[in-house]
């Protein structure tokens, strides 16, 4: 919204300056965004006389003017004008000012090789009206003795641009402004003066709201301006007009404008002669067209209000009107309408139609449904002033009453939420300049709401009309409490974050995607689960909810392999869904690696990433967070995406209560399907949901280092078993036996072929044996490695291989 210090003083009675009044702006919640001068581009546009006029010597439809512009040299003008002769009064503008119209920068130019100096100006292209067909002409009365002067007058009036919010609809016009301003101390709101209208006969253009289902008018006004004579606005409402960024169109069409920036009511002029029997306001009907002045051909969509009469449609009610009944310079009698619009309709129907202007700006937001008359009035004044002509009387037509809006405000409530009082006769004062009617009730105010604040519905809103008002510098500020006395993350939220960084920690780059995917990719990791469609996706390859994170860590694999990326390694934390309703979601950690470890070393010959890998990294990250190895259940069953046996799932226990974790090599079919040219990709998976909580935070569970400085023994087994025996059963044996003196037990051989039976292998283990209170002595070692071996053979039926 912008004004003009001086067109806020003709509502606003202060002793305040600018600067005051744009502070004061501020303070109330009216944020000033920037203070524009007038003067400027249009300095430099000089009332000027052609002297001489001859036709070009290589066109014929350009002249050569010789230019009077109060100079003791006249300057040489090339120009196309059809109206350039000798003698004609105009504006000319010089080499370095900028035309308004296309912000074009002229410069010193040769025209057929004659060189032009500057260029003789339109009306068009000073934005003073639409007129373009030839060069503008001034009135040698009036400007006969002004050659060489600027026809814009210079001004130092300052136009500041105020940034409104969408709830503050009754400060986009200059009395709503004022009224804020008044209120907060900064001067007296002016009375509204009125003129008695002579209005002697009825409006006799018909004029019928038909009521049916969303309609978007309620009430229509209008006024019968007969006998007008249309002309060119004077330079008072012209300077208002151009100080706020509009160009002048007529008198009219300027009136119209005015009282929209004035007192934030739209109004718009039809040419009454052009309107066929009568005015209809109605929903508009699905392939409806019609042209509207921005020169536009708009086809409508049923359910649109539109104001039409006999022939069709006149104009889309309340956004913009058509060039069909459009006032011109010889309309003799103008229809004002000044109507009520629902601002659910008119934002629903611009958007459709991608229109913007300063009515539907407006209206949408909600202006004053009791200002219709005022309207009227205000552009009637005008025009009868300007225009001359006879006014009707006003006809307001209704297919709704307006209701006020109630609120029981209780007094207390101020200070409750703010933190200071206001005096309970402040408040009042405050809230009746605001236009506020007030009963007092005991400790309640009973208010009666402004119909120009559609925004107010509830008692919070009057505490923010009052603090605004009164200053929000009154509300004293209060330091937060540092003390902490509980952890501000809860269990399950510390774990998020330490299997996080736990899993960053061992190289893995964490990704961040969408929790939907492409419902090709996710079929492959779906197993029993049911498909969860979106309804509306963002794009046709993400359509469906995860079912596992794989389907994205696995997209962006196959995106950084293009890209030349080797060795990867990626994770993702995040939910995964097995169901459509709420809570049927889990959180899990994904990760997955592909390529080869120590690929460019000296020291070590690079290999493929394993199971083994990507086995350790889950593993150690559950130790990591604080669970016990040794408890671990590990088996082969996995879901059908992992490779069968090269693949596993973990349990925290033996008792298998949910399974927390699985890990193995992907699927070779899912990478053949999907051409993913590698020769490993092993993955992971840990559900956090599954995860029991310990009772003692990680920081508690961590478990004290003990070193032993006495020498340790090293000690190598080989048993014959059974080939389907899990070797993971054969360790925690084997670890079993003594606890306090095995240290580690590692598999270093498996074997199967000549001298071992069919059916069976030979696992060789190395097994390091240390105690923290002695040195061990062979007597003792022989004692351990005869207890290994019996509880071998007698738990898991192996024998020791000779």
């Amino acid at each position: 919204m912008k004004i003009t210090t001086n067109w806020l003083k003709e509502h606003l009675e202060t002793k305040l300056n600018e600067n005051q009044i744009i502070d004061k702006l501020t303070d109330v919640g009216l944020e000033v965004e920037g203070v524009d001068s007038q003067s400027g581009e249009l300095d430099e546009f000089i009332i000027a006389k052609i002297l001489k006029a001859e036709k070009h010597p290589d066109a014929d439809r350009l002249r050569v003017c010789d230019v009077d512009i109060g100079s003791d040299n006249p300057v040489k003008v090339v120009c196309g004008a059809p109206n350039a002769k000798e003698g004609l009064l105009t504006i000319y503008a010089p080499p370095g000012a900028v035309v308004p119209k296309s912000q074009m920068k002229l410069v010193v130019s040769k025209i057929r090789g004659v060189t032009s100096y500057g260029m003789l100006c339109s009306e068009s292209e000073l934005n003073l009206s639409n007129e373009s067909d030839g060069i503008t002409e001034l009135s040698s009365k009036k400007y006969e003795k002004k050659i060489g002067e600027n026809y814009f007058p210079k001004s130092n009036v300052n136009v500041i641009d105020i940034s409104i919010t969408p709830n503050r609809a009754d400060c986009l016009g200059v009395r709503g402004i004022a009224r804020d301003l008044a209120t907060a101390g900064s001067g007296t709101l002016k009375k509204l003066k009125t003129e008695k209208l002579v209005q002697k006969n009825k409006q006799k253009v018909g004029i019928k709201i038909i009521k049916e289902k969303n309609q978007g008018c309620t009430s229509f006004g209008s006024c019968l301006i007969t006998g007008v004579k249309n002309t060119e606005s004077p330079d008072w409402l012209k300077k208002k007009i151009i100080s706020l960024g509009q160009k002048p169109i007529s008198a009219i069409v300027d009136i119209t404008n005015y009282v929209m920036i004035d007192l934030n009511r739209p109004l718009h002029a039809y040419d009454a002669d052009k309107i066929d029997k009568g005015i209809i306001i109605r929903n508009s009907k699905k392939g409806e067209k019609f042209k509207a002045l921005d020169e536009k051909d708009y086809n409508l969509e049923d359910g649109m209000c539109v104001i039409t009469d006999a022939s069709g449609v006149l104009g889309l009610g309340g956004i913009i009107g058509g060039t069909r009944s459009g006032t011109e310079l010889d309309t003799k009698n103008v229809l004002i309408e000044s109507a009520y619009f629902n601002p659910r309709s008119i934002r629903k129907t611009s958007k459709i139609l991608n229109i913007d202007t300063d009515a539907k700006f407006r209206f949408e937001r909600g202006i004053d449904p009791l200002s219709i008359e005022q309207g009227l009035q205000r552009a009637a004044e005008l025009i009868k002033k300007i225009c001359g002509g006879e006014i009707s009387k006003f006809d307001i037509q209704k297919i709704e009453n307006v209701k006020n809006c109630f609120v029981k405000f209780d007094i207390q409530l101020f200070e409750k939420i703010t933190g200071f009082k206001i005096d309970q006769k402040e408040m009042i004062k405050i809230l009746t300049n605001l236009g506020f009617e007030i009963k007092k009730q005991k400790k309640l105010l009973l208010l009666t709401v402004p119909t120009w604040r559609p925004d107010i519905l509830q008692e919070v809103d009057i505490v923010e009309e009052l603090v605004r008002i009164k200053g929000y510098d009154q509300i004293k500020m209060i330091e937060p409490e540092k003390l902490r006395n509980k952890d501000t993350l809860n269990k399950t939220q510390k774990l998020f974050h330490f299997l996080q960084r736990a899993i960053a920690s061992k190289g893995y780059l964490e990704a961040i995607t969408w929790s939907f995917t492409d419902s090709k990719i996710n079929q492959l990791f779906i197993e029993s689960n049911k498909e969860i469609k979106i309804v509306n996706p963002i794009s046709a390859d993400l359509n469906v909810l995860r079912s596992s994170i794989f389907s994205n860590l696995i997209i962006n694999i196959i995106k950084n392999l293009g890209r030349g990326f080797k060795d990867l390694s990626i994770f993702e934390i995040g939910p995964t869904f097995f169901g459509s309703k709420p809570g049927q979601q889990q959180t899990v950690v994904s990760g997955l690696r592909t390529g080869k470890l120590s690929r460019q070393s000296w020291t070590e010959q690079g290999r493929l990433v394993d199971v083994f890998d990507i086995k350790r990294d889950v593993i150690q990250s559950l130790v990591e967070a604080g669970y016990n190895k040794d408890k671990f259940y590990i088996d082969d069953e996995t879901p059908s995406y992992y490779h069968p046996g090269k693949s596993g799932r973990i349990f925290l226990n033996k008792g298998k209560e949910k399974v927390v974790a699985f890990f193995g090599d992907i699927h070779p079919n899912i990478l053949k399907k999907l051409d993913i040219k590698v020769e490993a990709l092993v993955g992971f998976e840990i559900f956090l949901d599954n995860i029991k909580q310990p009772k003692k935070s990680l920081k508690d569970q961590k478990t004290q280092y003990k070193y032993s400085d006495f020498q340790k023994s090293e000690r190598d087994f080989a048993f014959v078993l059974d080939k389907n025996f899990k070797v993971q059963e054969l360790i925690e044996t084997i670890s079993n036996v003594d606890k306090e003196l095995i240290k580690s037990v590692k598999v270093f051989d498996v074997y199967e072929g000549t001298n071992i039976p069919e059916g069976k292998k030979s696992i060789a283990l190395n097994v390091i044996i240390q105690s923290l209170e002695k040195t061990l002595t062979e007597d003792d070692l022989n004692k351990i490695n005869q207890l290994i071996i019996s509880a071998v053979e007698s738990k898991t039926g192996a024998k020791i291989r000779s």
